[in-house]
């Protein structure tokens, strides 16, 4: 599936669910969230559909996401259900990995490939602090059981947050001297509820590649995307930056998001949605038709720079 830039698009990130069981400050309000009431959420059996006409169109690789998905009652069936569909080739999930270590076997089992672990900071009183309360003993198990089992690669992701973490730069890249994993560094983006802090805590990659020495370049990560990676001298790990803002890859982006409420976003950081839910729930349109739409309206890049666009949504809204 091309769009009108003549980018292939062949990859659909699925939010499930608007909820989550942390309360990270760049993402989520403190005070609590206006939540989706059930029927507003997209079924299971619709989430599948729309996979299955995705990759009609050339979807092959689908990523579940939040919020936080591994709250959502059932999440293995449907990931199950998502590995019966011939031409789905790459299955992953973006966690906040509190519930991780003891889902692991069970979504392995059903068909999950790979794992993104958010993760900002390795101090326990900081994460609890960033989060709103999280167990950091809790994360560093889940990604414990993860190699145990296989799934490979493990990739932990770190919003910078300037005065927050950026400190910790140094023992993350550290954690890929002794373990299998791949950090990744992620720019904050100015979305939602992060840009209230955004001028406050943004601080590029580049700031924080002059800092490391010994970094040399790979290209064997599994699931690249738009990350640039390294690894140091026998290192079992990988270092990646993700520099949505100061370098942005809008040029090679492969990827329309499915929300939890069955709009299609086109492009992370734009209000352009096309609506799923009538033509599921009341035969108004073809799903196929409002992919192709979808694709059509991705913009030639984004606008977190330049302050001609926006997402209202929060980022726990959205999936990432």
């Amino acid at each position: 599936m091309k769009d009108k830039y003549n980018r292939t698009v062949d990859y659909l990130r699925i939010s499930v669910t608007d909820r989550c069981n942390l309360r990270c400050f760049y993402c989520m309000p403190r005070d609590g969230i206006c939540k989706k009431t059930h029927s507003e959420i997209l079924r299971y059996e619709e989430i599948v559909e729309i996979v299955r006409c995705g990759v009609k169109l050339g979807i092959s690789k689908v990523r579940i996401t939040g919020g936080e998905p591994l709250i959502r009652p059932g999440i293995s069936e449907l990931i199950r259900d998502i590995r019966k569909i011939e031409g789905i080739e790459d299955i992953s999930i973006t966690t906040n990995g509190i519930l991780l270590a003891d889902m692991v076997k069970e979504l392995k089992a059903a068909g999950l490939d790979r794992v993104n672990i958010s993760l900002d900071s390795l101090k326990p009183d900081r994460y609890s602090d960033i989060t709103g309360g999280g167990n950091l003993d809790a994360v560093l198990k889940g990604i414990s059981v993860c190699l145990q089992e296989g799934l490979r690669p493990v990739k932990i992701n770190v919003v910078l947050i300037k005065g927050k973490n950026d400190d910790e730069v140094e023992d993350f890249v550290h954690l890929t001297r002794v373990l299998p994993v791949n950090v990744r560094f992620i720019e904050l983006m100015p979305i939602g509820n992060a840009s209230h802090w955004f001028d406050e805590h943004y601080i590029s990659v580049d700031q924080i590649k002059d800092r490391l020495k010994g970094l040399e370049p790979v290209s064997t990560v599994k699931g690249n995307g738009p990350s640039e990676n390294f690894s140091l001298p026998g290192a079992p790990g990988t270092v990646g930056f993700i520099s949505a803002l100061s370098h942005n890859f809008c040029s090679n982006c492969n990827r329309i998001r499915l929300t939890a409420d069955g709009k299609i976003k086109p492009c992370l950081n734009s209000d352009m949605e096309v609506d799923l839910k009538p033509a599921l729930r009341e035969g108004r349109d073809d799903v196929e038709k409002l992919l192709r739409r979808a694709v059509s309206l991705k913009p030639a890049t984004h606008h977190m720079t330049d302050g001609k666009g926006g997402s209202l949504r929060d980022m726990y809204q959205i999936g990432g």
